[in-house]
C-alpha cells in the first residue's frame, strides 16, 4: 500500500469514527420501557475495531514520515512540520492584510482616524511568497505519498 493510500484510509477511519460516536450518542439515553435504535454494545464493539485500525494506520503513516527522506538531510515528516508552519503563518499575514486594508469610513473630522502601521504592498508580497513555498513543499510532499511504500 502507498503511503497516500493509507492517508486516504486514515481519513475514513476517522469519518467512520465520527458516525459510530453519533450514533452512540444518539442512543445514550431512551425512554424508561423503550428500546435502542440501535444496540449500545454493538456499536461500542464496532468503534472499538475502527479505533485499532486507526491506531495501526496512523503508526505506520507516522513511522513511514520519519524514515522516509524528503531531501537529504530532511525527513517526510520534518516536510509536513515546515508545510504546516508555512500555512500558518501565511494564514496569520494574511489576516493582518484584511484587518489592515479594511477601510473605516469618517463622516467628519472629529471622528476618530485609523491607519496601519504595515506596509501592505510589502506584507503581501510576503504572503504570496509563502504562498509559493507552500505549495512548492506541499506538491512535492504528494508526490512522495502516491510513490513511497507504507512501512508496516
Amino acid at each position: 500500500m502507498k503511503l497516500a493510500e493509507a492517508l486516504i484510509l486514515r481519513s475514513d477511519y476517522q469519518k467512520r469514527m465520527e458516525q459510530l460516536k453519533h450514533r452512540l450518542l444518539q442512543n445514550a439515553k431512551i425512554q424508561e420501557g423503550e428500546t435502542p435504535n440501535e444496540d449500545p454494545k454493538e456499536l461500542k464493539k464496532e468503534l472499538s475495531q475502527v479505533l485499532h485500525q486507526l491506531k495501526e494506520v496512523i503508526q505506520n503513516i507516522n513511522r513511514t514520515n520519519l524514515q522516509t527522506a524528503f531531501v537529504d538531510t530532511q525527513s517526510l515528516a520534518d516536510a509536513l512540520t515546515e508545510r504546516d508552519l508555512l500555512g500558518q503563518e501565511r494564514n496569520i499575514y494574511s489576516e493582518i492584510l484584511a484587518q489592515a486594508s479594511m477601510r473605516h469610513d469618517r463622516y467628519s473630522r472629529s471622528e476618530i482616524k485609523f491607519i496601519t502601521p504595515f506596509n501592505i504592498k510589502e506584507t503581501q508580497k510576503y504572503v504570496d511568497e509563502l504562498s509559493q513555498k507552500y505549495r512548492l513543499v506541499d506538491t512535492k510532499i504528494q508526490e512522495l505519498n502516491w510513490k513511497t511504500d507504507l512501512i508496516d
